[in-house]
């Protein structure tokens, strides 16, 4: 049976999402939040879900964003490795952490509230947007079994 392309399938409801992450991105630019920062975050996220076709986009991002092979390799395991990443970094990630996992409510509101003491206002919305949309791409291409192509 041929994949199933859950992006293809409906072309306007792909453009209304892509229009959606747009105005994600507005904000994020707003807040003064680095790509960096995002493609941190899209990746722990992608590892996290277990999405091969966004790891492979997103390590490519982000690198040509300026993360180090070090951080990229550490990433995993990012809280035991906190001096490789800024406060902002490591707000982030508990936010990417935290609407990826959706952990019991104490646990997630006492992690928020730790990266929401890092974040203005602007950069903790942002941030909990762009979590969310990585989670949906995420899905979309889990979904929809994107490839994976090696690359020379």
């Amino acid at each position: 049976m041929a994949r199933f392309y859950l992006d293809k399938s409906d072309p306007a409801s792909w453009a209304a999402g892509n229009a959606w992450s747009d105005t994600i991105q507005r904000a994020v630019h707003a807040a003064g939040i680095q790509l960096a920062v995002i493609e941190l975050m899209n990746l722990r996220i992608s590892q996290i879900n277990g999405c091969a076709y966004c790891l492979d986009v997103h390590a490519r991002k982000a690198a040509g964003a300026g993360i180090t092979a070090q951080q990229l390799a550490v990433l995993s395991a990012w809280r035991e490795a906190e001096e490789m990443f800024t406060d902002l970094e490591r707000a982030a990630l508990t936010i990417a952490e935290a609407a990826t996992v959706l952990p019991e409510p104490e646990v997630r509101k006492a992690e928020l509230a730790r990266a929401r003491a890092a974040l203005t206002d602007e950069q903790f919305s942002a941030l909990q947007w762009s979590a969310i949309r990585m989670n949906v791409y995420n899905r979309v291409s889990i979904l929809s079994e994107h490839p994976v192509r090696p690359r020379e």
